[in-house]
């Protein structure tokens, strides 16, 4: 590992994640989101997208040759072996690149936001986990609402993902999200000032 010291931020859907990165780039803190890594490496004439129409079907492709997301979603929602099949393309390629963009830091630490951290056995790439919080509740009423989905819908993704138990049980730092702004801008702030501590104690590993 670098010695920029490496938090994961993980969470459930509709937990808060995006808003606690944000409360972090404002602070300084530099951000990698996995997300917006994995859509990147699916777009035309990416090796990704080619390895996905050939491992399912090129009905994938829209009319313009782009990823069909919500189709791709379908087919692997309730298949095992099509999700690992799909994760055995893209995780490979989504750590190379978290690499590539953690090594262009410069700064006490950061953070790299991966909704899916637990799930894909990733823990140990990182030095800290951060996770933000809810209740089970909490989350299907803030996902439905943010997504226009039915709760029906929020709870079987929810089911698809690891449990509130297993985030808390690899969990390094806890936000807790069902708070007000201003309580959770306080708790990132703590935090910040706690990692650039810590990061302090890093450099020196």
């Amino acid at each position: 590992m670098t010695k920029t010291m490496r938090v994961a931020l993980t969470g459930g859907i509709g937990s808060g994640k995006s808003t606690v990165a944000f409360i972090f780039q404002k602070l300084g803190t530099p951000v990698i989101d996995s997300d917006v890594i994995s859509r990147t490496i699916v777009k035309p004439g990416k090796p990704c997208l080619k390895a996905i129409t050939e491992a399912f079907s090129k009905d994938l492709l829209n009319d313009i040759g782009e990823l069909d997301r919500h189709k791709l979603r379908n087919i692997i929602f309730d298949d095992l072996e099509a999700k690992r099949k799909l994760e055995e393309i893209l995780h490979p390629v989504i750590y190379r690149e978290i690499e590539k963009e953690v090594s262009k830091v410069d700064y006490p630490y950061c953070l790299v936001a991966i909704p899916l951290l637990i799930e894909a056995q990733a823990t140990d790439k990182f030095d800290r986990i951060l996770l933000v919080d809810i209740p089970e509740e909490t989350q299907l009423i803030r996902a439905s609402k943010r997504d226009n989905a039915s709760m029906k819908l929020i709870s079987k993704i929810i089911k698809n993902q690891a449990t509130r138990e297993q985030r808390l049980k690899y969990a390094d730092d806890i936000i807790d999200n069902s708070v007000k702004i201003e309580d959770l801008s306080n708790a990132v702030n703590n935090l910040h000032s706690k990692y650039l501590k810590l990061s302090e104690k890093h450099k020196t590993l």
